[in-house]
This record gives C-alpha cells, sequence and structure tokens, in this order.
C-alpha cells in the first residue's frame, strides 16, 4: 500500500473527512521515524503532528496502515520460507522412502529377513484373499469395459504404441511434468468436490484403462484426419457433422457399451491456430488445475484423480490420467455435465502430439456419473508451427442423457451442440492463448492516476482480473454444490439466489448472496457486448452508479478483438473518487462476459506497483451473452469465424454478488432477498428500455 495515499478519516461525528495527499517531506519523515519507532506515544505523535502540520488522528492512521503494510510483507515471506522448507523435507522424504526399498543384508547381499515369519505368512494370506476379490472385481469391469470376460484378455505386458510406464502409481514426477509457470494460471484449490474420490487404481484395473486409452487414441486420430464420408459439411453453416451410421461402420462398438435409447449423440470437429506452442499447450492440458485455469468459462471444476503414467520426460508422450471435470454454462438454469474420463497424450510423429479423452465407470459404483451420460473418444491433434503458433484440430464426441427438461430459452442452444462443442473449445481457447501473448506486450495506458505502471504492474492488473472472472464464473452456474433457490420475479426464469461462506484470502470474509436471472433479447449477441462494455452507456444499466457517468481511466488489450480488454473506471461526479472499477470484457464467437468489481485505491496502487494482488479482495458481478442459437435464416459462415452461423437474438444472464453479512452463520432474510431481487428486476428493465427491446 503506498503510504502517500489520500485517506478518508472519520470526524467527530462519525462522518468521514477526505484528507489530501501526503506530501513527500511528510511521507520521508514519517518513515524515518517508522523505522525508529513504529509503536509511537501519543507524545511523540503530538511532536510529529506539530513537524508536519498534520492532525495527531492522521499520524495515528498514518501508523497503523504502516504497520498493517509490514505485517502483510512479512506474513507473505515467511510464507516463501515455509513452502521451500516444506518441499526440501518431501523431496528428502521421497529419497529416504527409495534408499529404503534397497536395503540388503550386508552378510548375504539378500533383502533383510523379516523378525517375525509367522506375521509375514498372515500378512501373505490376507494379502492373497485381497488379490482374489480385486481378480473378481475386475473380471466384471473387464466384460464392462471391454465386452468379453478376463480369460480372454491378451497378458498384460508393456504396450509397444504407447511406452506406459505400468509401475507409476499416484506420483507426479518433477522432473517429468515440468512446471508451467503462466502466472495467470492461478492454482486456486479452494473449489470444494462433491465427491470423494479413492485412494488409487488397482494393479489389475490399470491394464484395463490403458487398453481403452490407446483404443481411443487410435480412434481420435481417425476422426480428426478423415473427411466424407464419416464426417460431411453442413450446407448452412458450413461446420463438419458427423455421419453416424458411417461411423458406426467404421468403428465396431462390440468393444464398448451399446448406445443408450434415450441419450442425445453431440459430434463436432474444427480446427484453428492458436498463440501458444505445443509443449506448453500439453503442459497445460496435462494438469486438471491448469486445464480448469485455461477454460474458466466452460470448465466450472476439475481434478486430476491419479496420473497412470507420467510419459517421457520433455515430451510428455505416453502420459495417461485418470481426471474428473465439470462443464457449465454460464447460466444457472443450465445442468453442468459431469464425466470422470481418462486423458491420453502420445506424440505421434515429430512436432505432433495427439491428446485423447474417453470416459470409464471409475469408480465402480458410478457415483460421479448419476446420469448414462459419457464422452465417447474425443481429444485433438496438435501441430506446432515455426512460428511459435500450434495448429489444433479439435474432435468432441459425448452421448448425453438429460435428466430433466431444458429450460426453454437455451432449448436451442443446447439442441444445436455449440454449447459444448468443438467450436467453443477453440474459440475460448485462442482468446485465452491471446490473452498470455498480451502480457510481453509493453506500454499501458494510465491516465489521471499519477501512477505509471511497468511491466510487473501490467502482469499483476492481468491476474488480478484473471482472478476476478475465474471466480465470477464459478458462482453463476449450476455447477454442484450450488443450490438455487428461485424468487418469484416478472422476467424470463425469475431471479435465483444462493447463498456461500467465503473465507479465501482474495474475497471478503463473511456470508456471500449470489443472485442470477436469464433473459433473451430479440439482439445479436455482439450489439449487446457492445453495450455493456461501453462505458458511456453504463449509467443505462448500472443501477448502483445513480446516474454518475464513468471514464476510463487505465486501459489492457488482451487480443486481437478490441473487447477483449481489461478497464479501470472511474467514477464522476460521485463524491467517491477513491472507489474505482475494475472490469474484464472477454469476447470470441461462442460469446462474450463482462465482469466488473469495486476497488478502491490502495489496492489499485499495490496492484500498479507489480505487487501479488493474491491478497485483494474482490467480490464480481457482471453479464454472460451467448447466441441464442437460432438460425438467422440460413446466413452462410465458416466455422471458425462464427460457429453458429449468425443468430436472431441473444441469452444475457445478470449476476451481482454481494457481502450479505460479514458473520459466516448468517441467514437469507427477507429484507436482502428484497433487496437483490429489486436490483436485478431494475437492471434488467434498464437494459431493456435502453436496447429498445419490448417487455417479453
Amino acid at each position: 500500500m503506498d503510504s502517500g495515499d489520500e485517506q478518508d478519516v472519520p470526524d467527530s461525528q462519525g462522518r468521514k473527512k477526505r484528507y489530501h495527499r501526503h506530501t513527500p517531506r511528510q511521507i520521508q519523515e514519517l518513515e524515518s521515524m517508522f523505522k525508529v519507532c513504529p509503536h509511537p506515544d501519543e507524545k511523540q505523535r503530538a511532536q510529529l503532528s506539530r513537524d508536519l502540520g498534520l492532525e495527531p488522528r492522521q499520524i495515528k492512521f498514518w501508523f497503523q496502515n504502516r504497520r498493517t503494510q509490514m505485517k502483510a510483507q512479512h506474513e507473505r515471506a515467511d510464507n516463501c520460507l515455509l513452502r521451500a522448507e516444506n518441499d526440501k523435507i518431501r523431496c528428502e522424504n521421497i529419497a529416504m522412502r527409495e534408499a529404503m526399498k534397497n536395503v540388503i543384508c550386508p552378510s548375504c547381499g539378500a533383502p533383510p529377513a523379516s523378525d517375525d515369519s509367522y506375521f509375514d505368512e498372515q500378512k501373505l494370506r490376507m494379502e492373497n484373499a485381497r488379490l482374489k476379490e480385486e481378480l473378481d472385481r475386475v473380471s466384471s469391469l473387464a466384460s464392462k469395459y471391454l465386452g468379453r470376460p478376463i480369460s480372454q484378455l491378451p497378458p498384460v505386458q508393456p504396450l509397444s504404441v504407447s511406452s506406459l510406464d505400468l509401475s507409476v502409481g499416484g506420483y507426479s514426477n518433477p522432473g517429468i511434468s515440468p512446471s508451467l509457470d503462466l502466472d495467470l494460471l492461478c492454482r486456486n484449490s479452494s473449489s470444494a468436490f462433491p465427491y470423494t474420490f479413492p485412494a488409487a487404481v488397482s494393479e489389475l484395473e490399470k491394464p484395463l484403462m490403458m487398453e481403452m486409452a490407446t483404443g481411443a487414441m487410435e480412434e481420435v486420430i481417425r476422426l480428426v484426419q478423415a473427411d466424407e464420408p464419416l464426417w460431411v459439411k453442413s450446407g448452412s453453416d458450413g461446420r463438419d457433422i458427423l455421419q453416424l451410421e458411417n461411423y458406426d461402420r467404421m468403428f465396431q462398438r462390440s468393444n464398448r457399451q451399446l448406445r443408450f435409447p434415450d441419450t442425445q449423440t453431440e459430434a463436432s470437429r474444427d480446427s484453428a491456430l492458436v498463440i501458444m506452442n505445443a509443449m506448453t499447450l500439453i503442459d497445460i492440458f496435462m494438469d486438471a488445475i491448469k486445464w480448469a485455469e485455461l477454460f474458466p468459462t466452460i470448465v466450472s471444476k476439475a481434478r486430476t484423480i491419479e496420473v497412470l503414467a507420467a510419459g517421457m520426460a520433455g515430451s510428455r508422450s505416453g502420459s495417461l490420467i485418470l481426471m474428473y471435470e465439470e462443464l457449465q454454462v454460464l447460466s444457472p438454469v443450465v445442468p453442468t455435465r459431469e464425466f470422470c474420463f481418462l486423458r491420453y497424450c502420445q506424440q505421434i510423429e515429430p512436432h505432433v502430439w495427439a491428446v485423447a479423452d474417453v470416459s470409464v465407470d471409475y469408480p465402480r459404483d458410478n457415483q460421479l456419473a448419476p446420469s448414462r451420460s459419457r464422452k465417447l473418444p474425443s481429444g485433438c491433434l496438435i501441430e506446432e508451427m515455426s512460428n511459435g503458433y500450434s495448429k489444433i484440430t479439435w474432435v468432441e464426441h459425448m452421448e448425453i442423457e438429460e435428466k430433466n427438461p431444458i429450460h426453454i430459452l437455451f432449448r436451442d442452444l443446447i439442441n444445436s451442440g455449440m454449447a459444448f462443442g468443438a467450436q467453443r473449445w477453440l474459440t475460448t481457447l485462442q482468446r485465452m492463448c491471446e490473452r498470455f501473448a498480451c502480457l510481453t506486450i509493453t506500454g499501458l495506458p494510465a491516465r489521471d492516476l499519477g501512477v505509471t505502471p511497468t511491466p510487473d504492474g501490467k502482469k499483476s492488473m492481468m491476474k488480478l482480473a484473471q482472478r476476478m472472472v475465474n471466480n465470477f464464473c464459478a458462482n453463476v452456474g449450476a455447477a454442484n454444490g450450488h443450490k438455487w433457490t428461485t424468487l418469484s420475479g416478472l422476467n424470463d426464469v425469475g431471479v435465483r439466489v444462493t447463498l456461500h461462506k467465503s473465507t479465501d484470502a482474495g474475497q471478503p470474509n463473511g456470508v456471500v448472496l449470489s443472485a442470477a436471472t436469464s433473459i433473451w433479447l430479440p439482439i445479436s449477441a455482439e450489439r449487446v457486448f457492445s453495450f455493456f462494455k461501453d462505458e458511456r452507456t453504463r449509467t443505462q444499466w448500472d443501477v448502483l452508479a445513480n446516474g454518475n457517468t464513468v471514464q476510463e481511466v487505465a486501459h489492457i488489450t488482451n487480443g486481437s478483438h478490441p473487447g477483449n480488454c481489461i478497464s479501470l473506471l472511474r467514477g464522476l461526479n460521485s463524491g467517491q473518487n477513491t472507489m474505482l472499477i475494475l472490469q474484464e470484457c472477454c469476447t470470441d464467437a461462442s460469446g462474450s462476459v463482462v465482469v466488473y468489481s469495486p476497488i478502491d485505491l490502495p489496492a489499485i496502487n499495490i496492484v500498479m506497483s507489480g505487487e501479488d494482488p493474491s491478497y485483494i479482495p474482490i467480490l464480481p458481478s457482471g453479464f454472460t451473452i451467448l447466441p441464442d442459437g437460432r438460425s438467422a435464416g440460413g446466413q452462410g459462415a465458416s466455422s471458425s469465424s462464427n460457429p453458429l452461423g449468425g443468430s436472431s437474438g441473444s441469452l444475457v444472464t445478470v449476476a451481482f454478488q454481494i457481502l450479505m453479512s460479514s458473520l459466516p452463520s448468517a441467514k437469507l432474510n427477507l429484507e436482502s432477498v428484497t433487496t437483490v431481487n429489486n436490483l436485478i428486476g431494475t437492471t434488467v428493465q434498464q437494459i431493456k428500455a435502453a436496447l429498445n427491446c419490448p417487455d417479453v
């Protein structure tokens, strides 16, 4: 925190009285005193007051702020030391465990004999009984996975195609899995998972999963490379459409489950260039946390259950992991899709990798997939180009059982297959890769702030904005653990609310009320996005602005589309010049997000100076804008430029997060419900009025 910032100090009547920024001489004298005596007594403060021409209360508050700043710095330094010490101890433990495995008897050279052979015999008998049970269970698993009993399986051998390491259990080798530190991929493991995963995959299950993975890899490569008659071009929008009859003939399903009659098949394929090298992409794809951070608008949760094979050092070829993920559309009325699947990476040519996914019933009681939805062999081919780009061809293929009817607003979008299709993944990936590339661009206009941001300041601001977007996406969808309650409302789906306790360092502590509603507008998604992004039209929808206009005082470009940017907004004539608005706008052909959060001037000074913004509390609100999926008269467009081939309207989700109470035990009350219902209702009415939309 800049100790020379303007301060708001309460006067004798409890009202805030604003003081001007301290002069350099005052700051220098205060800093000198702080080094000598961080806790000056009343007499010392009075002397400083006379010498510097400041009120005693200003002196008191300055020292309080400075001590808080120093405490935070010391805590960050201590945390770094503790983490380093923890890593050192963990490495020593691993080394000792490996050394114990190689202990031999000094006289005979054999492993040391057990002190009690009786107990060893009992252990072996118990292990035999356990292995027999395991064999019976895997026999049933084999028939489920592969369609034939265990007796017909080939002997377990290292697979020539995959170079899989059968000995790998549940650890990740730091030498084989290098850490990708794209600072914007903030490792946030606080997301709660609704399920408890078993400790490890048994040794008898691994060969079955490996065979599934290699079979899926072969299928994905063929799906990527084949054209007609397997794929045909759609006449309306140019998308690739999978011919299911030809698919069933080409890929015999005898070794997989039969297609259920009440499920819907979704299959899509698309290709694009992205500005990221292939190995960086592979490292992200094979790390569940980075995977979720790369696709916050699509992946609400992800976790690596177990690393089954670490693969080759340097190329990750042969890596096989068991993953769980939850996919979302950013609206509380669209159910998420959950998959437990194998992800397998293989380098098939120099500079060419393939990544294949296939669903697996794990754990065996199928608690992760209460529906019969599953991911059929899907994935992508990644070809490294000479200019730092990568060419990606992406295939999504799944069978979905919708347990409940799709809400009428989103029915066209979901049934079109675009909500979770290859085009959405690729357009999102292109935008995120451009975001990372923009980190290398120097220069950031910072008008009227009195701060010249450095490259570190730009990175810090982008990191804070990314955390803001991730937080918003994690709290606006229908992810597991979010129990939305519908309030009575006059709009399309009613206002839905949910409560959650906030304990993260980057959020205000207490109970947070999330409220959202989704509406349909007969206006294109592009026009709606421009309306929300333009600071000149903010007064037309921002109820909390009280009619005050805002001015953009800082701007960071985030991609090739001018709509992808981070802005710092300041309210004019609001009387709160110390409160700013941090806003990020994200847009691509699959949809848009506008997210914003209030932030005070001291916090922005921390960000602009390049310090770690992880502890700055933010509570984002905003909008998601999606094409409605309806045909717009068959306007032709390539899938890479506009995957929906035009749209007759847009689906807008309005979402607010409000700190309802700083007490963790607070309950939802009528006053909060009324307030948020009126807030969202008024916002929706103002949006429709500003865009001249009928109130439907």
